[in-house]
């Protein structure tokens, strides 16, 4: 769960399963921020290879799955695993799994319920002429920032192993061990980062210009950010994509401007608010699983209501970076419904409408997108923007038709925030699941989602019934945009009145450009991040911005 704290780049050294105090020197290990080499002659933010601020970078053991995987499980169909493990005999009524109620920690799948419009082809005569995608790294390893889910509880199995006993279902405990690594892809996230460069190759392999020249593609200095965009262009170019693109890497480190990683440059934050309200449901979804597991723990382990919903992340971790987890399926389908939801209003609070600066951390990246659609640089100092990189066409290009980003989790959904996208507006009860809610989070940042934003050129207005058999109005060539979330449309009249109720979700350029100036006022950027005001508690915020008295 990225932003609850600020990533630490101290590595641990898992020779003895926790030792904070010795650093392990590995690949692209960085102990604290170094200077960038010169020696290849290029300017930092073109050196990929170097390592400075990469951030934690441990690797995991190496999974055994042939030997540790215990399905398939009596009573239960056989499903090969394809790769991960994820035939747990847990579903509901319809059929879906657990796996796809993970929150931002589900392994990728496209949106299958859609954001409340049908998909339609592009018309006759009509062309997709330009995209801007930002897209999440894949499935990693844990975070090693100090109150980390998944880390916590390691530490206190850990140092506890030998002076307790489970029991029944919970017998694995008295011979597990922490396996896994720290922030980087696990063999999942690469593979998801390589498909969904493929699909995008086949879906807008035509805007790439194939003229001999390289566009700019952009990451960040974190290792997995950078791999992040190198296999998806493996997959999208093949394995001499460095013939293709050239990759610009903005540092990821608090006080540096860098729109990718926008919280970096924000004063202020919400995670401990959004922290609160998430235990506050955790008190009430997990109280039968909680008694479950004290029943079957015996001996010198303070087994707390924290450590269970923590064993539901160890679940994801596991399942991503070792194939398989004893953690799933300990849990009932409902309770893994319970979670999804802990992390929908996590996220809300943390860095969506529910919080004061859900607004101004995505706020530079709208201003960027909104700059490469015009075909401008930006020659002025605003909000996380980096003006030596956006006011120089060799680092920001204005005339690119395929624009490649890659970001995180949290800045993804305050740049959906920054947008005005207030169909995910709504607030979320910390004591039952609000069942109809739009903002459920596996479905808007799975790792490896990804935000596509076409410009769609027609001869003549479409009309908006998608369904009339007069494909075109009379009128003028008009240029549309249109959203695409995880692979579903987000029809943006639903928030942006101004763009009218159309079947296809899509929005008239212009009024598009004329919102979004309006959009970009609303995120009050300097005083939300630098302002002085107190910290909301949770339900104050509606609007992803603070409220003034």
């Amino acid at each position: 769960m990225h932003g609850l704290l600020e990533l630490s780049l101290q590595l641990l050294n898992f020779r003895g399963p926790f030792n904070p105090q010795k650093p392990m020197l590995g690949e692209h290990a960085v102990v604290k921020p170094t200077s960038t080499t010169k020696s290849s002659g290029l300017p930092d933010y073109f050196i990929t290879d170097d390592g400075h601020f990469a951030g934690p970078t441990q690797t995991g053991d190496a999974p055994y799955l042939a030997q540790t995987n215990i399905a398939p499980f009596i009573g239960v169909s056989y499903i090969p695993n394809a790769p991960l493990e994820t035939q747990v005999p847990i579903a509901n009524a319809e059929g879906r799994n657990i796996f796809q109620s993970l929150a931002n920690i589900s392994p990728y799948f496209p949106n299958p319920r859609g954001f409340g419009v049908d998909e339609y082809a592009i018309p006759p005569g009509s062309n997709v002429t330009w995209l801007n995608m930002v897209h999440r790294h894949g499935s990693r390893y844990p975070e090693f920032s100090g109150d980390a889910a998944e880390i916590t509880l390691g530490r206190k199995l850990t140092a506890a192993a030998g002076k307790f006993t489970g029991h029944g279902a919970l017998d694995f405990l008295n011979y597990w061990r922490w396996q896994l690594g720290g922030e980087i892809l696990v063999p999942m996230g690469k593979q998801e980062l390589f498909n969904s460069g493929t699909l995008h190759y086949y879906q807008y392999g035509h805007l790439y210009p194939n003229n001999g020249s390289k566009i700019i593609v952009r990451s960040t200095t974190q290792r997995r950010m950078y791999e992040s965009a190198e296999y998806f262009m493996a997959g999208f170019f093949g394995l001499g994509w460095a013939q293709n693109a050239t990759l610009e890497l903005a540092i990821e480190y608090p006080g540096y401007n860098n729109t990718l990683a926008g919280y970096k440059q924000c004063n202020h934050s919400s995670w401990i608010m959004a922290r609160d309200a998430l235990m506050d449901w955790v008190n009430v979804y997990l109280v039968d699983a909680h008694k479950r597991f004290t029943d079957n723990i015996t001996g010198d382990l303070d087994w707390t209501i924290a450590d269970t919903y923590n064993a539901q992340a160890l679940c994801a971790y596991e399942t991503v970076g070792l194939g398989f987890s004893h953690w799933c399926s300990l849990f009932t389908y409902e309770e893994w419904e319970g979670y999804e939801y802990a992390l929908d209003i996590a996220f809300t609070a943390g860095t969506a409408f529910a919080s004061p600066v859900g607004r101004a951390i995505g706020v530079g990246y709208v201003q960027e997108v909104l700059a490469r659609m015009q075909h401008h640089a930006i020659v002025n100092q605003s909000a996380q923007i980096n003006i030596t990189l956006d006011n120089n066409t060799s680092t920001f290009p204005v005339d690119q038709n395929l624009n490649l980003d890659f970001s995180h989790d949290a800045n993804i959904i305050s740049i959906l925030v920054a947008f005005g996208l207030t169909q995910f507006a709504e607030h979320l009860p910390t004591d039952a699941i609000k069942k109809d809610r739009e903002f459920i989070l596996s479905y808007i940042e799975p790792f490896a989602g990804r935000l596509d934003i076409e410009v769609i050129k027609a001869p003549a207005p479409v009309n908006p019934d998608r369904h009339s058999k007069d494909i075109y109005l009379d009128g003028e060539p008009t240029s549309y945009v249109h959203f695409i979330l995880n692979q579903r449309t987000i029809p943006l009249g639903r928030s942006l009145k101004a763009c009218g109720d159309r079947d296809d979700g899509w929005c008239e350029m212009e009024t598009f450009l004329k919102e979004q100036k309006e959009q970009i006022k609303l995120a009050d950027y300097d005083y939300a991040c630098f302002g002085k005001y107190e910290n909301p508690k949770y339900g104050d915020v509606t609007d992803g911005r603070p409220v003034k008295k």
